[in-house]
């Protein structure tokens, strides 16, 4: 007969590293762990919180097809080819990170959330799961930011009787028909609903705080290493990162010069407040809209390893490549200089180099 009073086993399971994030960073990361000899679920382990392989792609907007995406960089190992442009990306990102996992039968675990990362027993990070606990000599920490939106907040912004929605909200054009929609927010999302709305929309207006860049030169390797070192810096010195786009400015492509020379790129500066109505300036301007779109960005999504106390007094974590500065147990992949999917795939080939020296001794841990 069973003890019906005993408690379940909660010893947490011991594995050297532990990969927290599926998307471009976890998927490179992990692709190297194999290829220094690693074991799925015995040496490693993958663990996505989403419901199914994509990464953040998954979630992006129907009418974002694949043609439309820009920078997208394949996976190391196996080529992204034969997709139709016209497909959504979310279906052709999807499946390609479905076929890879299943190419080098990386294992991934989903979905599974990831609770708290402490401090362990002998030197080990404890990694609290909705799935379980793990003991990791390790962690690569790939969660990216699409699950933490940035909403901005504005005097009156809960007045407004209108829609607000942020990017990750954001599902296509049709339902904005004959609607006024304010687009808020000077990056490639921002630009991208606003030539899709135009058509759709009654009338669209773009307010956005600095007055964005449009960028006619190609950019290339050299421009895309001095983005990267930017970004860098700031990490470095402990400071809240940011996105490597914001630092290489917008590309000005045809699709771009149409709408600017038609009008729907007619940036204003930010409003002052917010009413039920729309939103005013202090010089007394005032427009009146149905929908506020908050193409505002996102932030990192680290919460889960507040417990091991990484915040350096800037407000972000201090790096050292990959490796957070606190502890070298710990590395950041798609995080801050690394958030460009070139920069995840460099950044997870380099956080593997860099845990093999800790895992063989020539690294110190805490």
């Amino acid at each position: 007969m069973g003890n019906l009073g005993s408690t379940p086993d909660t010893t947490p399971s011991p594995v050297d590293v532990v990969v927290v994030g599926a998307g471009q960073a976890g998927l490179s990361a992990a692709y190297h762990l194999r290829r220094t000899g690693l074991v799925p679920d015995r040496d490693f382990v993958v663990l996505d919180r989403s419901p199914r392989p994509g990464g953040a792609w998954q979630f992006r907007w129907p009418t974002l097809t694949y043609g439309k995406v820009h920078g997208m960089h394949a996976l190391p190992g196996m080529e992204l080819t034969g997709a139709a442009s016209d497909r959504p990306s979310s279906e052709v990102i999807g499946e390609y990170f479905a076929a890879y996992e299943r190419a080098f039968a990386l294992g991934v675990r989903r979905p599974v959330a990831v609770e708290a990362v402490r401090d362990g027993e002998e030197g080990r990070l404890l990694i609290e799961t909705s799935a379980g606990r793990w003991a990791s000599r390790a962690l690569i920490n790939a969660t990216g930011t699409w699950d933490r939106p940035f909403w901005p907040r504005y005097p009156g912004q809960d007045s407004f009787q209108g829609r607000q929605l942020h990017t990750a909200q954001y599902r296509g054009p049709a339902e904005f028909t004959g609607l006024r929609v304010l687009v808020v927010g000077g990056g490639a999302s921002g630009t991208q609903h606003l030539m899709e709305l135009a058509p759709y929309a009654a009338a669209t207006h773009w307010v956005t705080r600095r007055p964005p860049v449009f960028v006619e030169e190609p950019f290339d390797a050299e421009a895309g290493r001095s983005a990267v070192a930017l970004v860098e810096e700031r990490v470095r010195a402990g400071l809240p990162p940011r996105s490597v786009v914001s630092v290489t400015g917008l590309p000005l492509t045809d699709a771009v010069k149409a709408a600017r020379d038609s009008g729907v790129l007619d940036r204003l500066p930010m409003f002052d407040r917010i009413t039920p109505q729309g939103v005013v300036w202090q010089d007394g301007r005032k427009v009146e809209v149905d929908v506020i779109l908050w193409a505002t960005g996102f932030r990192a999504v680290i919460d889960h390893l507040a417990p091991l106390k990484l915040r350096h007094p800037g407000g972000g974590i201090r790096m050292v490549g990959t490796r957070t500065a606190a502890d070298p147990r710990v590395h950041l992949v798609g995080y801050g200089p690394s958030a460009s999917t070139i920069g995840a795939n460099r950044a997870g080939r380099a956080a593997v180099r860099d845990i093999h020296r800790l895992l063989s001794g020539e690294l110190t841990s805490v």
